[in-house]
């Protein structure tokens, strides 16, 4: 039994942010229908969905990971008849996810406060850039605006350069975890109060959030903190290095750590007293982190990964996603997984990070095409017959 088994979720979502809250939910055991306009479906459908080398049976990569598992049910939510529709998928729901812009579902008739009225125990979850109130509620945003807004892109990057965003879009990313997280929260307490409430997740709260210490460092001192690199502004050394083949991280946190490198690194002027001390070392940061560089340049990653981790001295190579995706650690962990298709074969993807002692389920199904299984939720979830379908589709209310 799968940790969210028996929890059923409607998902209005599109792009990124929301369908990765989602993913997280069906990964986790929920049964969810992507709720999708008929015609193109849900916008992400069309990413990559031609390219020879990102797309499967026309399905791009995005659509094909965020997706699985997942049941598509084409509505048009714009439509009277697709509003009943949708209303009586409510009745028989625990979750409504969306990431519309502001004010979308509430032009629809289908705001927390249209659902409550057909279901008492409903939660309705909204991610969007900059949440449901305040003066900038109605800003449209995308990741980089968020990360942009947040802080976090002025610490990323070296002083003498630009800032950077991560690699990763934390701005999304972040937005659809904390989704999630309220989404679970509120079924918690729904199994306290019996009532539904909505979950209001903005993107740029998110990334405020993310900030953490840093933020009350700065709230507490005024200090503004600039960008460093790949260093600390504590440890020492801290620090990615160039070895003969490639680049990894040293990372000695704390006095104990240090004396451990010093076992690896045979060099004199790293042996003063002083610097058994964190504050001796970051005054001298630069030259410390200088004769590191130096011996590392002087062997390939490999070498230097064994020494280390035998000092056990907290170390990394910097991977590529080859590499990544094929560390015997990740693949112990079942964080590459197979996904079938529709259409036949399969497709390798992140698996799912949360694993569990006693409910771990590790099976997914299709990504699904577009209106997939329409007829099946209509008919056997609902009750509706053929004649009804029949006259729905005729009517362009469901495809």
């Amino acid at each position: 039994m799968a940790p969210l088994e028996g929890i059923k979720v409607l998902d209005l979502t599109h792009m990124l942010s929301g369908p990765y809250g989602t993913m997280m939910l069906t990964d986790l055991g929920a049964s969810t229908i992507k709720v999708e306009p008929p015609g193109s479906g849900e916008g992400t459908r069309a990413l990559l969905a031609t390219d020879k080398e990102y797309s499967r049976h026309g399905m791009g990569a995005y659509f094909l990971t965020l997706n699985r598992s997942k049941k598509s049910v084409a509505i048009d939510l714009k439509s009277a008849q697709g509003r009943e529709v949708f209303m009586d998928l409510v009745r028989e729901a625990d979750v409504v996810f969306d990431n519309f812009a502001v004010g979308v579902t509430k032009r629809l008739g289908i705001h927390y406060e249209d659902l409550v009225k057909v279901n008492s125990r409903i939660i309705t979850c909204s991610v969007t850039g900059f949440g449901g109130y305040g003066p900038g509620a109605n800003r449209p945003a995308f990741d980089q605006v968020v990360q942009a807004m947040g802080g976090g892109m002025s610490i990323t990057g070296f002083p003498d350069q630009p800032p950077v965003r991560s690699g990763i879009a934390i701005g999304d990313l972040g937005g659809g975890i904390f989704g999630a997280m309220g989404v679970l929260a509120a079924l918690q307490a729904r199994s306290v109060t019996g009532r539904g409430q909505h979950v209001d997740v903005s993107m740029l709260d998110a990334q405020i959030s993310l900030l953490n210490y840093m933020a009350t460092m700065h709230l507490m001192s005024g200090h503004v903190p600039e960008r460093i690199g790949n260093g600390h502004f504590v440890h020492v050394p801290y620090n990615t290095f160039q070895s003969s083949d490639g680049y990894l991280v040293i990372a000695c946190i704390g006095d104990a750590f240090f004396e451990k490198l010093l076992t690896v690194i045979d060099r004199p002027e790293l042996a003063k007293p002083a610097y058994k001390k964190q504050p001796a070392r970051y005054a001298d940061k630069e030259i410390i982190e200088r004769i590191v560089g130096e011996e590392v340049l002087k062997h390939p990653n490999g070498y230097w990964l064994e020494k280390l981790a035998a000092a056990r001295v907290p170390c990394a190579p910097v991977n590529d996603f080859e590499q990544a995706t094929t560390d015997p650690q990740v693949i112990a962990r079942d964080m590459v997984v197979e996904v079938p298709l529709t259409n036949g074969g399969t497709v390798r993807m992140p698996g799912v990070p949360i694993k569990f002692s006693d409910t771990n389920s590790t099976s997914f199904s299709s990504p699904p095409n577009l209106g997939q299984h329409t007829k099946e939720v209509l008919s056997q979830s609902l009750g509706y017959d053929q004649e009804k379908i029949d006259q729905l589709h005729a009517a362009g209310a469901i495809q």
